[in-house]
């Protein structure tokens, strides 16, 4: 199927690996050039390399403020104006909610919220001028269906998703949408760290933490990121030009909701 994005150009945030570098391979693979944001400079090489031509390495990291100016510099002398910005990055670690610092809650907004609306402030007005753009925020399941022990996750991903809801319609006149990508329970190391932890506080293995959470997908697995980067494409494309405001479920059929 032709995304009608050939040409176009991409600033994909975290994709040196996981959720961010599949969004990325669909995205090259639609013809779009990629400029892949990471913090890991031989990760970010290796992941680069494995993309093509098409991509360029753009090392940063996106929780500093003072970082996220020169990603944003660096993407555009590399690619010129960027048409598509998918943002994303690693998520807060889980834990009750009364036992996070005011220190752990502001870090994980400005990881996972603030850096978020900064570089789309800072692409919009080139999209609006150019009359075309898309904006995916990869979020997280836990946004419409809240889980114990992820209130850090689901709060900042809670706020984000208000205020680019408010976004998406500032900007929909102008040929730009906006909208967010929720991952369900991914076989990726951020869905790692979260069964050793569950594993750690019910005395469990490791191994029957990750088997629970996959029996409890209607599907019988765990996502993958193979599973992911085609939905992100798709809301990046020519053909999404009408959805704007969404939050599109990437789950196995893992969150209860008709809506």
């Amino acid at each position: 199927m032709d995304l009608g994005i050939s040409g176009e150009t991409a600033l994909v945030l975290g994709g040196s690996q996981g959720l961010g570098l599949s969004c990325a391979r669909s995205l090259v693979g639609a013809g779009v050039r990629v400029a892949v944001n990471g913090r890991d400079p031989s990760r970010l090489q290796e992941a680069v390399h494995s993309l093509g031509d098409l991509a360029v390495a753009i090392p940063g990291d996106v929780s500093r403020p003072d970082s996220r100016k020169a990603i944003v510099e660096q993407a555009q002398e590399q690619l010129g104006r960027i048409s598509i910005l998918v943002t994303n990055a690693g998520g807060p670690p889980p834990g009750p909610v009364e036992r996070h610092s005011h220190a752990v809650w502001m870090q994980a907004l400005e990881t996972n919220m603030l850096a978020a609306l900064e570089f789309a402030v800072a692409l919009v007005p080139g999209m609006k001028e150019a009359g075309f753009g898309r904006i995916v925020n990869v979020t997280s399941f836990t946004v419409p269906q809240p889980y114990a022990n992820m209130g850090l996750a689901t709060g900042v991903r809670a706020g984000l998703t208000g205020a680019m809801a408010s976004l998406a319609r500032e900007v929909a006149p102008y040929g730009v949408t906006v909208n967010n990508v929720l991952p369900g329970l991914m076989d990726t190391g951020a869905l790692e760290r979260v069964y050793n932890a569950q594993a750690e506080r019910e005395g469990i293995t490791p191994q029957v933490a990750k088997q629970r959470m996959a029996e409890s997908i209607p599907m019988g697995r765990l996502g993958t990121a193979d599973d992911f980067g085609p939905a992100c494409a798709f809301l990046c494309s020519r053909l999404a030009s009408y959805i704007t405001g969404v939050n599109l479920r990437v789950d196995g059929g893992l969150v209860q909701s008709m809506l």
